[in-house]
């Protein structure tokens, strides 16, 4: 299903048409319009209510000091049963990024969920150089490893994990899922997965403002690009899988995206839920949670809730 909205209702006037603005050249000045869309949301981040909000913080699931993630809760929902669990994964362009830029962002999505009733859980992971593909992959399995085990403690259901990984996040969320390197791995843990802005093809085109992340995290060698690329492998998962991408995207990544939206549906004989963020940016698409605009937030609710995993012969490991 592919659904377009006119959304950016929750802004003011004027910060709506700054990124009405900004979007069609969104991929000449990356980082100086990330900026202006984290000014533009965080004041209405500030606003929303925290009644019986809670987190626990830098829970570490590994070793290193980055393989740590928060859990939100909240205290209206205590008692409830077992309760969908929301992960969080954000992006950085495989070289930087954390689960909280400012206290705020990205703290937003999984308290968004917890809002919903659901448990939020909001992981970091290493960065390359130090840590190449596909690290981030087996950081996002270890975090797994350890909700299965724990996240119950917290009001959440083991076997309802779903995933949320943004730009680098959603590729290391489609490389767990759909890699032959990590296919090992038992993914009935994974109830669902979305991949926001995802770079699920790898390249180093001139207009590609993370190219040096590309060659960072995958390596110089652009010849081994395509084996480590999650499109090359659509066959590599039946979990089910929600893909959005926003209007104006980093550059190709929103075709990324799209054609491996298609490759999937090839395999699996349905198309995944698509859903391309009209009026929306790179950043957007995730900073938008918590700030009074609800669409995609809801839309990935009545994902979660009707995701069942598809009938789809898993090739040999």
């Amino acid at each position: 299903m592919m659904t377009t909205l006119e959304p950016l209702g929750s802004l003011p006037e004027a910060d709506a048409q700054a990124l009405d603005e900004i979007g069609p050249v969104w991929g000449q000045a990356v980082e100086r319009h990330r900026d202006r869309v984290m000014q533009a949301y965080t004041p209405l981040l500030q606003r929303a209510p925290r009644d019986g909000l809670a987190a626990v913080r830098d829970i570490p699931y590994g070793s290193h000091p980055r393989q740590v993630l928060d859990v939100h809760t909240n205290a209206r929902f205590a008692g409830a049963g077992p309760r969908d669990v929301l992960v969080f994964i954000h992006g950085g362009a495989f070289v930087r990024g954390a689960k909280s830029v400012n206290g705020l962002i990205y703290d937003n999505v999984p308290v968004w969920f917890s809002r919903q009733g659901c448990i939020g859980v909001n992981v970091e992971y290493r960065l390359a150089p130090e840590a190449r593909y596909p690290a981030g992959a087996e950081d996002l399995a270890l975090a797994i490893d350890w909700l299965q085990a724990n996240i119950a403690g917290f009001g959440g259901d083991p076997a309802r994990i779903f995933l949320l990984g943004h730009s680098a996040g959603g590729t290391h969320v489609a490389t767990l899922l759909f890699d032959p390197l990590l296919r090992a791995r038992p993914q009935r843990a994974v109830a669902g997965a979305i991949l926001v802005s995802a770079r699920l093809e790898l390249d180093g085109l001139p207009g590609n403002p993370n190219a040096h992340g590309v060659k960072g995290y995958f390596g110089e060698d652009p010849t081994a690009w395509p084996r480590m690329a999650p499109a090359s492998h659509p066959d590599g998962s039946d979990v089910p899988l929600m893909i959005v991408t926003a209007q104006y995207d980093n550059p190709y990544l929103d075709l990324y995206g799209t054609r491996f939206c298609a490759a999937v549906a090839q395999v699996r004989g349905t198309l995944p839920r698509y859903i391309q963020m009209r009026r929306h940016n790179h950043t957007s698409t995730v900073a938008h949670f918590d700030s009074g605009e609800e669409y995609l937030g809801r839309e990935v609710l009545a994902f979660m809730a009707t995701a069942q995993p598809a009938d789809v012969p898993r090739p040999a490991a």
